[in-house]
């Protein structure tokens, strides 16, 4: 039960903790784009949509510097597989843990034990999906620093 508690709350508390860390510790630079478009627009307005206009060319050629290996459009269907990985890892480990809940108020939960090594198995199958569940949901929670 202790390891059961333990893997919840890594799970739910590492990701916003390397998210603050990240904020607090990785400081962003002063001179952004943003920045500088909010110091233009009240010093010099009529230069600010030659700068936006730099601006937006300098990202594209970036991105098409990225994509340079990239021939066509990534197909939908590998889109969206590639976006439902997760969901789909939560909602089959919860579908496992019901599973276990389930053999537990049927009393078969007995007859998995006694397979050899049956109990060792169930419980990392029980602790992954513990932490497969809390990651992606401690993944959905943010810390933000103080200003």
């Amino acid at each position: 039960m202790l390891i059961d508690a333990a893997v919840s709350l890594l799970g739910l508390a590492i990701p916003p903790v390397f998210d603050f860390i990240k904020k607090k510790f990785i400081k962003a630079e002063n001179d952004t784009p943003e920045r500088t478009i909010g110091t233009l627009a009240t010093t010099k307005p009529e230069v600010l949509a030659d700068y936006v206009r730099a601006v937006a060319d300098y990202l594209k050629a970036q991105a098409d510097h990225f994509n340079r290996d990239v021939i066509g459009q990534c197909s939908l269907w590998v889109v969206n597989l590639r976006a439902a990985i997760r969901p789909i890892g939560v909602i089959l480990a919860f579908i496992v843990l019901g599973g276990m809940v389930a053999a537990i108020f049927t009393g078969n939960y007995d007859r998995l034990i006694a397979i050899p090594n049956g109990e060792a198995t169930l419980t990392g199958v029980r602790l992954t999906c513990e932490a497969l569940v809390t990651s992606w949901f401690g993944s959905r929670f943010t810390i933000t620093g103080a200003k």
